[in-house]
């Protein structure tokens, strides 16, 4: 059962393994309320996962200790168990699958986890961590379905309420639910007037779906750049907790992600991968009822692949206006690209890439493209340039 006392008890336990990340004060995120940030994408291991599997890690029997600890990740899970074996000085085996980025595997492996490379996707690794376990003995740890994980996750409640016991709502990304069950948990029992609510990519929503049906759902297929949060099934403990004591569940697309981790970046100096931003656009994009509240939104981790995050900037970028492509229709003759680059530089547009098209499907024979990829201010800076360019007989296509 999962108790207040349990996670107090976690939080002792862990006093030593995790870092506790303080609130940080975010004003331009959603100026219509007061935003704060729990950054555990600062934690130890870049990832709140570190909590729940320490926690659980400790509570085993000296028995299960001897024997070791099994888990199957391709990412913040890996990393958290790896880290917390290595701290209680246990053997941690990790089924990682053969697709995972180089990057989270090195980790893995130099938080003390010995790597055990699987053929084929997540689910195959799960059933040789299931295998194994069965084989030599380990402890299976699950990524969120499981009581001691869960509190261990909760302490990041009861950091909260005890850094701002005013604060009226909490916006926590849910993936298979351990996070946000408990936390909403904690906070609940500290504050039962208090707000949890949950976000899910668009693309990952088996929570969603699942509290909306009012049974677990499983998803055939799941697709987002929030990988840390692509789950196909919710737990059965999770699922519990989710249906109690959570107030409201809503969805995020790439879009919002992307312009939420671009806004982390340029206004809190601060790294959050796709899973860690939902929380904030879910609050930057208007999706929740926190207007003149006070809210805090759980950064969950920041262990973005880098060779994606300049995709994920630039998709920000045009999300927010601040990036423009146009394609204008011009005929070939001296001085065309002059004019439109006096144009662009008068209205205040910055053109960071020409790209000059004669052979094209164009009617006009002497006709020809120009495409320009603009550096801009907002979406009305971009529809100022544009209305200049038609306004001196450009035609935009």
């Amino acid at each position: 059962m999962l108790t207040l006392d349990k996670i107090y008890h976690a939080s002792h336990v862990l006093k030593n393994v995790v870092r506790e990340t303080k609130l940080v004060e975010a004003p331009k995120i959603n100026p219509e309320c007061e935003v704060y940030l729990k950054p555990e994408c600062l934690q130890l291991t870049g990832s709140f996962k570190l909590r729940g599997s320490g926690y659980m890690i400790s509570q085993l029997s000296d028995e299960e200790k001897a024997h070791g600890v099994i888990a199957c990740s391709a990412g913040n899970h890996a990393q958290g168990v790896a880290l917390a074996a290595t701290k209680y000085g246990i053997k941690s085996l990790i089924c990682l699958p053969d697709g995972a980025p180089i990057s989270k595997v090195e980790a893995t492996k130099n938080y003390g986890a010995e790597v055990c490379m699987v053929k084929g996707v997540y689910d195959d690794a799960y059933a040789k961590a299931i295998e194994l376990r069965d084989k030599c003995g380990y402890t299976f740890v699950h990524p969120f379905d499981d009581i001691n994980v869960i509190a261990g996750q909760g302490t990041i409640g009861l950091e909260i309420m005890e850094e701002m016991s005013d604060v009226d709502a909490i916006v926590v990304p849910i993936g298979g639910g351990g996070l946000i069950s408990g936390v909403a948990f904690a906070a609940k029992k500290l504050n039962p007037k208090i707000k949890v609510y949950g976000v899910q990519a668009a693309g990952a929503p088996s929570m969603y779906n699942s509290i909306k049906e009012g049974k677990i759902i499983k998803l055939d297929s799941v697709n987002t750049i929030a990988d840390g949060i692509k789950v196909m099934e919710p737990g059965e403990n999770t699922f519990k907790l989710v249906s109690e004591y959570v107030d409201e569940i809503v969805t995020v697309t790439e879009d919002e992600i992307s312009s939420a981790i671009l806004a982390l970046i340029e206004q809190q100096k601060m790294i959050a991968e796709g899973a860690g931003a939902v929380s904030v656009a879910a609050v930057m994009f208007n999706k929740l009822p926190v207007k003149g509240k006070k809210v805090v939104c759980v950064v969950s981790g920041g262990n973005i692949d880098v060779t994606i995050l300049s995709r994920v900037i630039k998709r920000g970028l045009m999300n927010t206006g601040r990036s423009a492509s146009l394609c204008i229709e011009l005929m070939d003759k001296p001085g065309q690209l002059e004019m439109v680059s006096k144009i662009i530089a008068d209205c205040g547009g910055n053109v960071i890439s020409v790209h000059h098209e004669r052979a094209s499907e164009i009617a006009d024979i002497n006709g020809c493209y120009l495409r320009l990829v603009l550096e801009t201010k907002n979406f009305d800076h971009i529809a100022m340039i544009e209305k200049a360019l038609k306004d001196n007989g450009f035609k935009l296509v």
